[in-house]
C-alpha cells in the first residue's frame, strides 16, 4: 500500500489524464530607432546698451574747464582719455565680443535644426 500512494505522489496528476503541455507561440521582437531629444538652451537675452555721453576735450574745453575750477564753478569730473592705439584696442575688443556672439549664436542654431524631425521618404 505505502508503495501505491509513493507511486501516486511521484506522478501527480499525469496518472489521471492532465492536460498536455501548452504550445507557446514565438515573441517577435521589434526594435525602433528613435533620437534622442536634444536639450534647446534658451537664448540669451538682447544686449541693451546704457547711453553714453561722450565729451571730447580739446584745448579751449578744457582751458574753460580750468577757469571754471579755479573760481570754485567746475564740477569734479573724472576724465579718461585713450590713445589712438588704446581706441583701436577698444575696437578690436568689440569685435572680438561681436564673433563670439555670432559663434555661439550659430552653435546654437546647429543644435536646435538638429532636432528637427526629417521627412520619411515613403510619405
Amino acid at each position: 500500500m505505502a508503495l501505491l500512494v509513493l507511486l501516486l505522489l511521484v506522478s501527480g496528476c499525469s496518472v489521471f489524464g492532465g492536460k498536455s503541455i501548452p504550445t507557446v507561440n514565438p515573441i517577435e521582437v521589434v526594435t525602433i530607432e528613435k533620437k534622442a531629444p536634444v536639450y534647446h538652451p534658451p537664448l540669451p537675452n538682447a544686449i541693451e546698451g546704457y547711453p553714453v555721453k561722450w565729451t571730447v576735450l580739446n584745448p579751449q574745453l578744457m582751458e574753460e574747464y580750468l577757469a571754471d575750477l579755479e573760481e570754485g564753478n567746475a564740477p569734479t569730473n573724472v576724465w579718461y582719455s585713450l590713445t589712438t592705439k588704446g581706441y583701436e584696442n577698444l575696437s578690436n575688443n568689440m569685435a572680438e565680443v561681436k564673433r563670439y556672439l555670432r559663434q555661439v549664436l550659430s552653435i546654437l542654431k546647429y543644435y536646435r535644426e538638429l532636432d528637427k524631425e526629417e521627412p520619411k521618404a515613403d510619405e
